[in-house]
């Protein structure tokens, strides 16, 4: 089709102006706020950050801007331990394989609505390898990625073999 570019980078995101990929702290920044701001909207998985969790979000959002700084530029600063953060939630109350489902969605809508390019690529496969592997220690279940192209978010688990 003319206008249109194999080049994910040259799609428009929402501003109208080219994507660019998620290559600077900035980008990040970006990416955790927007996405997070989804989070705190979602009928299903605000309640679990706000009243389980009770996530401090002035707290938390520089966390979140650290480690995936950590996981996609290689950059120093975030230290901490997701499992073991993720562990005292489930204990509060267990997490369900539809929220895995959501998380992955929303993240995903949000990286492809804003960015493009092999950094943003990136950070949806680590998304999918996190939400694999919490859901294989917190839940003893096999998650598989649920389809997010058509918006319908169809996640299977499967219980792991003991």
């Amino acid at each position: 089709m003319l206008g249109m570019s194999k080049d994910p980078s040259l799609d428009s995101g929402a501003s109208g102006h080219p994507k660019r990929d998620l290559d600077t702290r900035a980008e990040i920044h970006d990416l955790v706020v927007r996405f997070y701001r989804e989070i705190v909207f979602d009928d299903l998985l605000e309640p679990v950050f706000g009243e389980v969790a009770e996530v401090d979000w002035p707290d938390h959002i520089p966390k979140l801007i650290d480690y995936w700084c950590r996981v996609l530029l290689r950059q120093p600063g975030y230290d901490g331990f997701i499992l073991g953060a993720h562990q005292r939630v489930h204990e509060l109350e267990p997490f369900r394989i539809e929220l895995f489902d959501r998380w992955y969605s929303l993240f995903v809508e949000t990286v492809d609505d804003g960015w493009a390019g092999p950094i943003a690529e990136t950070a949806k496969r680590h998304a999918a390898r996190t939400a694999t592997m919490l859901a294989r220690h917190l839940l003893d279940l096999e998650w598989e990625i649920p389809n997010v192209l058509n918006g319908a978010a169809q996640g299977a688990a499967v219980a792991r073999p003991r």
